[in-house]
């Protein structure tokens, strides 16, 4: 590359795009006999005419041409390169990894809010249940479900669970014709399991003291979102997250199963990063601005709970310390 003169070499390929040396020159921002001048040399480089003139155009030679379909591919590659290099320099990024059905229900409708404070900022949300390898992987932080206790890294939690068995209007109509009793009501429903759940219904029934004989799942899923979805639908009653789902029982298309059953409570939403992530000061715009919805959304599903008459029962850990902490 040392005896290549890659000035002559850009200033050929400008002129060989642009047709003119005029228009070159002016592309250049520099005199049109500084362009003649390094066309010049070029030739006597490579010992060819790289130009014919026809008319008032420069019209390439064969050896021309040869060298224009090389430098223009490398010209073009260099300027791209040189843009995307600059777009990233000026470019302000977020970049955050959340569960799916958090993400989707919860996350997703809040967003717009935090983007439309931070116009400036580029927000790449990642919709996964795999936890980031913060040594590994260009991720600010996770929004994690699960029991917390991630060591080496700064875990925050963010928002509580609060589970309960939940079901279309008309489908908890259905389970009253059968008996007055929700204990007897239970036994006939189709049970919607959430898999990924840390409370599911094995847990919940021996909590609970109630045993049905057979037990079987019509519907597995491993998002808490079709759960709630089928369960809208009148598909049958599922264990699930208030959090989740606070939308459709404010508005009475899902409602609880039975007020005589404790809301189970307990951590399960959680800020995570490395400490030194904290160092970017979005990332801590966006910790406190997720609490804020958090503590709202999470005081306006108590508040609707206790005003039906519901009671809760703290869950600390005993009963879930075995559940993997997968993302729902």
């Amino acid at each position: 590359m040392r005896d290549i003169n890659l000035r002559a070499t850009e200033y050929f390929e400008s002129v060989a795009r642009l047709g003119t040396v005029t228009k070159a020159a002016q592309e250049l921002g520099v005199s049109p006999s500084a362009v003649s001048q390094q066309l010049r040399i070029l030739e006597e480089q490579f010992g060819v005419k790289l130009f014919r003139r026809e008319k008032r155009r420069l019209v390439l030679t064969l050896d021309g041409d040869r060298l224009f379909q090389t430098t223009t591919q490398a010209f073009s590659a260099i300027r791209n390169a040189r843009g995307a290099i600059s777009r990233q320099r000026d470019t302000r990024n977020l970049t955050l990894r959340v569960s799916p059905s958090f993400g989707v229900r919860w996350l997703g409708p809040k967003i717009a809010d935090f983007a439309a404070e931070n116009p400036d900022w580029n927000i790449r949300i990642d919709a996964t249940p795999d936890f980031t390898a913060f040594d590994t992987e260009a991720v600010d932080f996770d929004l994690r479900y699960g029991l917390g206790g991630w060591t080496g890294l700064t875990v925050n939690n963010v928002m509580h669970d609060l589970v309960l068995p939940l079901c279309s209007p008309d489908y908890l109509a259905s389970l009253q014709e059968h008996s007055d009793d929700p204990r007897e009501q239970i036994k006939a429903a189709r049970l919607i399991d959430s898999v990924k759940m840390l409370y599911r219904w094995d847990l919940w029934l021996a909590s609970n003291k109630l045993e049905i004989e057979g037990l079987t799942y019509p519907f597995r899923f491993d998002r808490s979102s079709m759960s709630i979805e089928l369960a809208k639908q009148g598909g049958g009653l599922a264990l699930d997250s208030v959090t989740l789902c606070l939308p459709e029982l404010l508005r009475g298309e899902l409602v609880p199963f039975s007020t005589s059953f404790d809301v189970i409570d307990f951590p399960a939403y959680w800020f995570v990063c490395p400490p030194r992530h904290f160092n970017r000061r979005i990332v801590n715009r966006f910790a406190t601005w997720i609490q804020s919805c958090a503590d709202q959304h999470e005081a306006a599903a108590r508040e609707f709970l206790t005003d039906l008459g519901c009671s809760f029962r703290p869950e600390t850990g005993p009963e879930l310390i075995d559940v993997k902490p997968w993302g729902i």
